[in-house]
């Protein structure tokens, strides 16, 4: 039997005895109670090394409200942090991506994911939480509207006094295969790059078992269908992650949402071109990514740079392809970024020299926990020195006054790697990864401490708070935490 914790629209917590998956949520009330709502049938959660485990299942509706009741308190609590950065960054009030989401987002959406959006809001609202469906369509385009759409639309109405937005680059990956790997299996790894005060909230490992598509494990973002920093497995196969494109330039308004395009590809896609081909369909240039990819069907693995006017796709069945948010393709450079590949002060240059440091020095033993160390790496390629910083694939840019231009991250700025994850082949195939909450090299991030020395970003302070780290835990598909 698995426990999970209900929270009452007042905040009071209750347990809930969950036997096999299929089992209701019980709440004292009985059957006329909310948590005998059918729509709950199967869903679970239960926490485990710090991250919050959730298990959904059904048809789209369904896997909305389950996901809006179980996690109500997460998201509503992620949506003031979304709301208070975003709005502060641009200097746009909520009302303004409010309508970005309703009129030029929705529209463009699947059937199945506006019925997904749709029950997050019903299952928030069982919940007593005050999120319409303009506020959970722009959560879910956290990554897209502030870095990508609010440049794009200040540029195109020549909007007089501006701030500077740039994308975000952020985030440190590879995946490996072949003569690279100590049993000549694929092994990816990533870990995410962000502001600690959204990457403190990071921590859901999202189990979906869809009506129709694959089977998922993922990690996740409070409220948002699809990972966002990208990291998970298909029962198809295929094995994903990513790391953003910095300086990126572009919006098509009339493309389909990236986060709907990457959720749709985790669930349908069947084999690496699936993937490509899916994320190209109405590409809107939101979220702009090099996504590394595995097939763990046939052992190929890829690197497919995604931008707005080019793309292009790389693939072995014998090497590595290793991201941390720089520019591979020269058409992509030219046409869809303003990055300096030539610059190896800069984060992303830096941290592209010492993967390719760490691939060769380690070929022939890559595995699972040869990533967790290349995750946790403190080692500075351009400083050529130990030391965490922002050039570290263990990124800690509130340790260092050089801060990460690119990014406009000044000196200090709360940000950098949050979490790690990693997997090879056979834990694939069994649907399952390891993952670490906070630093993956084990820091702790003192969120009081912080904001007294650097006042400069006391507007956080209503949201920043500690980021503890985790042990590495393994988590698979259908995990419960007890004997069933």
């Amino acid at each position: 039997m698995s426990i999970v914790m209900l929270v009452s629209p007042r905040g009071r917590s209750v347990s809930a005895s969950l036997a096999e998956p299929g089992a209701r949520c019980s709440v004292p009330g009985g059957e006329n109670s909310p948590a005998a709502d059918a729509r709950l049938k199967g869903a679970y959660r239960f926490e485990k090394g710090g991250w919050i485990y959730l298990h959904l299942e059904g048809p789209p509706e369904h896997i909305g409200f389950q996901h809006g009741y179980l996690l109500a308190p997460e998201i509503e609590d992620a949506f003031q942090s979304v709301k208070l950065e975003d709005t502060h960054t641009t200097q746009r009030d909520w009302e303004f991506f409010r309508q970005a989401a309703h009129e030029m987002l929705w529209p463009k959406i699947d059937p199945e994911y506006q019925a997904e959006l749709k029950g997050i809001v019903e299952g928030l609202k069982a919940k007593g939480v005050a999120m319409d469906l303009d506020d959970v369509v722009a959560l879910n385009a956290f990554e897209e509207l502030p870095g990508y759409y609010v440049p794009w639309y200040n540029s195109t109405h020549k909007v007089a006094s501006a701030p500077h937005l740039v994308s975000p680059g952020n985030c440190s990956a590879f995946v490996a295969t072949g003569s690279y790997t100590r049993e000549h299996k694929i092994v990816i790894a990533h870990n995410n790059w962000t502001s600690y005060m959204h990457g403190e909230r990071w921590r859901i490992i999202f189990d979906i078992v869809p009506e129709s598509g694959a089977r998922i494990l993922m990690d996740g973002f409070p409220g948002v269908i699809t990972s966002d920093d990208d990291f998970g497995v298909s029962s198809n196969g295929l094995m994903i992650t990513e790391t953003t494109i910095t300086q990126f330039e572009g919006w098509n308004p009339n493309g389909i949402p990236e986060f709907e395009r990457s959720r749709k590809a985790l669930q349908y896609a069947h084999s690496i071109d699936d993937y490509v081909r899916i994320m190209l369909d109405g590409n809107n240039g939101g979220y702009a990514n090099d996504w590394l990819l595995a097939d763990n069907k046939t052992g190929e693995i890829a690197q497919f740079e995604l931008g707005l006017k080019a793309h292009k796709v790389w693939r072995t069945k014998d090497g590595y392809y290793v991201g941390s948010n720089f520019v591979s393709d020269s058409q992509v450079l030219k046409l869809d970024t303003k990055f300096d590949p030539d610059n190896p002060e800069t984060s992303p240059n830096a941290r592209h020299a010492r993967w390719e440091q760490l691939m060769k020095s380690s070929k022939g033993k890559i595995d699972v926990a040869m990533a967790e160390k290349f995750l946790s790496d403190h080692y500075d390629a351009y400083e050529k020195k130990e030391g965490a910083d922002a050039r570290t694939l263990c990124g800690h840019n509130d340790s260092t006054p050089n801060g990460v231009s690119v990014w406009e991250w000044g000196p200090y700025y709360p940000g950098g790697a949050v979490q790690g994850k990693a997997m090879d082949s056979a834990q694939a195939k069994a649907m399952s990864f390891v993952a670490r909450i906070g630093h993956p090299c084990g820091d702790n991030f003192d969120a009081a401490s912080f904001l007294k020395a650097h006042p400069e970003d006391g507007w956080e302070a209503p949201s920043l708070r500690d980021m503890k780290a985790g042990p590495w835990t393994l988590f698979k598909a259908a995990e419960h935490t007890g004997p069933r």
